[in-house]
């Protein structure tokens, strides 16, 4: 072999070793080097978390309800069969709007509530009322968290759509808020009531699915047919404006009660990725004349998937598509060590034999999880582990309706707690983790789907209460 050929091939083995060992851990390597780090800011002195937190009980709630567009007026509907409400105040930027609003409460016999509309700052007025207890925001995104922490330092409860807050400066301003006043600031997610879900989750804290280690949630639903009912546009811009899962909450709150999030496990670091753009700038394109190289400048991805590890060694995958033209779907999957459940497309479960008794089925001892359950069986588990909350609402929640009852059972709950003291089921801390999604998934996809640590909310509490329950009064 000449000189030449040597330099050659020991160019080439250097170039190879080079190239298989870059970015491998090598002995005295931080692994966590590689993960994004976000802030935790200290907690104000003087001021105290609010795990757990319990308010004085009250005979009546006085609501004051904020957005009376596509959200609204549902809720201000709901509110008339809940005992122990009075509806003091209706505000919306538009007039006829909080009209509408009061014919639903002539119809259910109730007075006239005062009317706010007309300016962008009537809804202060509204929280500045001292006959409130409880505002309750139905919004564009853009307004929540300004909304929720001026009701909060007026002395007011507050409970806002999904996602109450879009960022993580408006998550600790939120969160800050609550544990300065000590007051509740619920985020209204609906899909944890859902009948399937609330069951499933019943059955998981029974041990039916063994250990749970990984869920699935997601929010695939496609928005063609409903862009134009958003005010001014705003939905869809947001979206043309901010990469990442934007609107995570609907999958992350069953999820998120399952895995027992700040309640003995948090979250610790995410990945997300997303896919490029395709039906909405051709939407753009074909039904509002949008030049194509304006169209195309769109920001959020037509697939996005985020994957989030907790500190237990347990996963969950979130998904957001609001443009592919695919069926209705929030995934909803658990899996455990003993078992299986699965909302979309078929609604099911499988489980070890050994977790079934004599009572939903005899065969239970040649059963195993490699198929879901019969129709009957099913229906037998879904009879024996229905929730108490379904067992004392269900009638009464299908009658008022509202994404088939699971929107007056969220309502309903939030006024039963409130009136008995009790911890809300859904509290600022969830409603930081879920909508953190938004801008921790956007940072992890414009650093090449670098792995984001997720912050701790509570600063320290996660592991002050130990499971996830609903709090009842016996």
């Amino acid at each position: 072999m000449n000189k030449f050929n040597f330099l050659s091939l020991s160019f080439l083995l250097a170039l190879f070793v080079s190239c298989t060992t870059t970015g491998r851990q090598t002995n005295g390597d931080d692994p966590s080097r590689y993960v994004i780090r976000t802030e935790v800011p200290e907690r104000p002195a003087g001021q105290k978390d609010v795990l757990g937190l319990v308010t004085p009980g009250m005979d009546t709630v006085r609501v004051g309800f904020i957005g009376l567009g596509m959200r609204g007026p549902g809720a201000v509907r709901r509110f008339t069969f809940i005992p122990g409400t009075r509806i003091v105040a209706l505000c919306d930027l538009h007039a006829d709007r909080v009209e509408k609003a009061q014919t639903i409460l002539e119809k259910a016999g109730l007075p006239r509530a005062a009317a706010y509309s007309g300016n962008e700052d009537a809804w202060k007025e509204l929280c500045g009322r001292d006959d409130i207890d409880l505002v309750y925001i139905a919004t564009d995104w853009k307004h929540h968290a300004e909304m929720m922490i001026y009701a909060m330092e007026q002395g007011k409860h507050v409970a806002c759509e999904v996602p109450s807050a879009m960022t993580l400066n408006e998550i600790w301003d939120v969160i800050n808020t609550a544990e300065r006043t000590q007051k509740h600031a619920m985020q209204l997610e609906n899909c944890v009531y859902d009948y399937f879900e609330l069951t499933t989750l019943n059955m998981a804290q029974q041990g039916l699915f063994g250990e749970v280690l990984h869920a699935e949630g997601a929010y695939i639903h496609n928005l063609k047919d409903y862009w134009e009912s958003y005010e001014g546009d705003w939905r869809l811009q947001y979206n043309k404006e901010f990469r990442g899962d934007v609107y995570a909450t609907h999958g992350m709150g069953p999820a998120a009660q399952l895995m027992d999030l700040h309640r003995g496990d948090k979250m610790n670091t995410l990945v997300a990725m997303d896919t490029r753009p395709v039906n909405i700038p051709e939407y753009l394109i074909e039904e509002r004349g949008m030049q194509r190289d304006s169209a195309y400048q769109f920001a959020n991805g037509q697939h996005t998937m985020t994957m989030i590890r907790t500190e237990n060694g347990k996963t969950i995958q979130i998904q957001h598509d609001v443009s592919s033209p695919r069926p209705y779907s929030r995934m909803y999957q658990v899996s455990g060590t003993k078992g299986f459940a699965n909302k979309y497309p078929k609604e099911g479960y499988a489980l070890e034999g050994e977790m079934f008794g004599e009572d939903v089925t005899p065969d239970h001892e040649n059963l195993n999880a490699h198929s879901y359950v019969s129709d009957e069986v099913k229906e037998a588990l879904m009879t024996k582990y229905k929730h108490r909350i379904h067992r004392e609402l269900e009638e009464k929640a299908k009658e008022v309706g509202g994404h088939g009852g699971m929107d007056f059972i969220m309502d309903y709950r939030l006024i039963y707690c409130l009136r008995n003291g009790l911890p809300l089921d859904m509290d600022v801390y969830d409603l930081a983790e879920w909508c953190s999604l938004a801008e921790l998934s956007r940072i992890s996809i414009e650093h090449k789907n670098a792995a984001v640590e997720v912050p701790d909310f509570t600063r320290g509490g996660w592991n002050k209460i130990q499971g996830f329950r609903h709090a009842f009064i016996d």
